[in-house]
């Protein structure tokens, strides 16, 4: 009799999270013809349809329903017993597209290449997203500076997550500096209206207004859009640091403190790992955001 397969476990909860097959490829990086496959030898090994599917919408089926509690519970468990060499604490951590990119990437890439630790999956997605995945339980601990509080998870700080209001130098030759507020010739830019980084400008200066906001989708593409002249923005110092030592950009109204928050690792106070990922944590402390 053939065997449960852990990947076949993993792009059912994927696709159960997701409810679409093509994002839920995208989440385990497969393509989206190798996804289905996985998700057929599973409903083929187990007798049983799992999802409805048409061409509008992906729903669980009853035996879809009753499966994923125990695949959960099945998928921590192998993800525990995945490496049993002394010490090695085998974890999949949420994070931000961007932070995960450029920051915690290469600090999982430096583990590997000798004995450690830890051995870290990755899944990306939005702030809100990852959240909701340690809720869930399909992650074992995330990174964000989302503002969330709970008495059953813990937060470890990891690094300050300071802002700076930025633009290109030629938009000084609009208007004087001190009068960018009032401006009718400068527009906002920013991720949406989920992820407003504007706020910790707006919240420490109550009366600045702009007279349009464009959405950009990604802190990348924000900034990509400032250095191109066409508008101003708020994002993170550890983004925009070298394009203002370079005088790419500059900072617009100095005399403002913008607000901050603090990128933390958060995990669940019940999980068998906590100290593993408390270490974790200090690693990444030790390591300065880029």
């Amino acid at each position: 009799m053939s065997h449960l397969s852990f990947e076949n476990l993993r792009c059912f909860l994927a696709a159960a999270e997701q409810l679409n097959f093509r994002r839920a490829a995208g989440v385990v990086a497969l393509t989206p013809a190798a996804f289905s496959q996985r998700i057929k030898q599973l409903e083929d090994h187990l007798g049983v349809s799992l999802f409805e599917r048409s061409s509008r919408r992906v729903a669980l089926t009853a035996e879809g329903q009753a499966l994923r509690p125990s695949a959960l519970e099945a998928l921590a468990a192998l993800s525990r017993c995945s490496d049993l060499r002394p010490g090695i604490a085998h974890f999949t951590l949420g994070t931000r597209f961007e932070l995960g990119t450029s920051w915690i990437t290469p600090a999982v890439i430096e583990l590997e290449p000798q004995p450690q630790r830890w051995r870290v999956e990755l899944v990306f997605g939005n702030s809100e997203e990852i959240v909701a995945r340690l809720e869930r339980g399909t992650v074992d601990a995330i990174v964000t500076s989302s503002p969330v509080v709970r008495d059953d998870w813990s937060a470890e700080v990891l690094h300050p997550e300071c802002y700076a209001f930025v633009g290109i130098p030629d938009l000084l030759d609009t208007l004087p500096l001190e009068k960018l507020a009032d401006s009718q010739q400068h527009q906002l830019l920013d991720i949406d209206a989920n992820l407003p980084l504007a706020r910790y400008l707006l919240s420490a200066s109550p009366g600045i207004e702009f007279p349009r906001t464009r959405s950009c989708g990604t802190g990348a593409a924000v900034r990509a859009f400032a250095l191109a002249g066409l508008g101003v923005a708020v994002l993170p110092e550890y983004m925009v640091a070298a394009d203002i030592q370079s005088g790419r950009f500059v900072r617009l109204l100095p005399e403002v403190e913008l607000l901050r928050d603090s990128f933390r690792l958060m995990y669940r106070k019940d999980s068998p790992i906590c100290e593993q990922l408390a270490d974790f944590a200090a690693y990444l402390r030790g390591r300065p955001l880029t």
